[in-house]
């Protein structure tokens, strides 16, 4: 038997006026940081599946497929410590999503030793898109999951 999934009411971002051109110049802003797309892309994949937004895991794996990001590493992105398809950038980038993503699960939620990795590899502008991607997931993922969105199907 099919599971067809269904929201629980239209978008927010769609019903209220001012919410969607506010979500997408947010998400315009993160590619203004230099970060390359892959990398965003990645952090969008894992910080949704860590939040178990299906919509977002499936919008998330189509986009990133679609900026290059390679099967393996689209297979791997959940598992990506013990994967070897990841450049150091990327597993600073995934590290700081995670942390990021998780807040309340520890007590120093982003450690130094995550920010200081990242920084490594990222400048501050860099640094500042990788943030507001990971921001702005998880907001997508609060509101699908809120709402239960479907994967696969426009709102």
């Amino acid at each position: 038997m099919a599971h067809t999934p269904q929201a629980r009411m239209t978008n927010p971002a769609h019903l209220l006026a001012d919410a969607a051109p506010a979500i997408q110049n947010l998400v315009k802003a993160t590619r203004q940081g230099g970060v390359d797309e892959s990398i965003l892309e990645l952090v969008h994949l894992r910080a949704s599946q860590i939040n178990s937004c299906g919509f977002c895991v499936d919008y998330g794996a189509k986009s990133a497929k679609k900026n290059g990001v390679s099967d393996e590493k689209l297979f791997a992105v959940a598992a990506w410590r013990e994967a070897p398809y990841f450049s150091d950038e990327e597993r600073a980038a995934l590290a700081l999503a995670e942390a990021a993503t998780r807040l309340a699960d520890v007590s120093d939620a982003v450690p130094d030793e995550v920010w200081d990795a990242a920084a490594d590899h990222f400048d501050e502008k860099q640094l500042a898109a990788i943030v507001l991607m990971v921001a702005v997931t998880n907001l997508f993922n609060r509101i699908n999951v809120t709402v239960r969105q479907p994967a696969g199907v426009g709102f």
